[in-house]
């Protein structure tokens, strides 16, 4: 069973910047708490990230990922290309200019290859809402 979450912010930065951090991947353990060790493996031809391996730990489960970042003028997303825990994982920042700032929609879409008691998911899925609005947030207003 898939479990997916999703939100929107707006962030006083240009999406520039936000691109930034997202395509700053050895960064990501800095600013987002589940992520506790990030490496480009390869790049696409334009130098970025293309394949990433990644150890994630969200409430009491650890896994090893391998994923493979796709990138547009807008957009950065992700699929799972190998994992322990989970059998498929899809995720996608959108990026929109609003103002002198950015709007941020994130979707992301898991299916794990055990079953979890709800309360669990329920907690990663807010985990990873809250990382994708506040972690990358401050990540952006600290490098401004």
């Amino acid at each position: 069973m898939a479990v997916s979450a999703s939100t929107e912010f707006d962030i006083d930065a240009p999406p520039s910047l936000v691109m930034e951090v997202l395509m700053d991947i050895d960064a990501l353990p800095e600013w987002s708490g589940p992520h506790k060790a990030a490496k480009v493996v390869s790049e696409h031809e334009d130098g970025t990230p293309d394949r990433v391996e990644l150890t994630v730990s969200a409430v009491g489960i650890s896994d090893d990922q391998v994923l493979d970042y796709t990138w547009t003028e807008n957009t950065c997303s992700w699929s799972l290309v190998e994992g322990q825990q989970l059998s498929s994982q899809e995720g996608t920042y959108t990026l929109s200019p609003k103002g002198d700032g950015t709007h941020v929609k994130f979707d992301l879409s898991i299916e794990l290859k055990v079953k979890m008691p709800g309360l669990i998911v329920k907690r990663a899925q807010k985990m990873a809402v809250d990382t994708a609005k506040k972690g990358l947030t401050d990540e952006v207003m600290r490098r401004i």
